[in-house]
């Protein structure tokens, strides 16, 4: 199982977001691309990157602006970047699902 997975809600359409492309990259002196993935029909991504993550900070960017022009919408925020930390004990999972709509965005650590 991938030590990172996503889940995106279009709460201006009330279902999934399909389609979005999403990056891992780790974050520290230098930016390292870890992961791409891209949303399946359920807004879901469940092998987003490696079993195992090195402690540190990592970082999620979603293409928000390529899914709100493939669903005829009209997005604030051309992408949502959300940084974390990764406390790179054995077997952790980290779920970090995004809630969206036009003009806002949540985030929480799922499970």
């Amino acid at each position: 199982m991938s030590t990172i997975t996503t889940h995106i809600l279009d709460s201006a359409l009330g279902k999934p977001a399909a389609g979005v492309e999403v990056r891992l990259e780790q974050v520290g002196p230098e930016v390292r691309v870890v992961a791409e993935g891209k949303t399946d029909d359920d807004g879901r991504i469940k092998d987003l990157g490696p079993e195992g993550l090195e402690a540190g900070h990592y970082r999620l960017t979603f293409d928000i602006e390529s899914y709100a022009a493939a669903t005829n919408q009209t997005y604030f925020y051309p992408t949502v970047s959300i940084t974390f930390k990764v406390a790179g004990q054995a077997g952790e999972h980290y779920h970090v699902p995004l809630l969206m709509s036009p003009f806002a965005y949540s985030t929480y650590r799922g499970s």
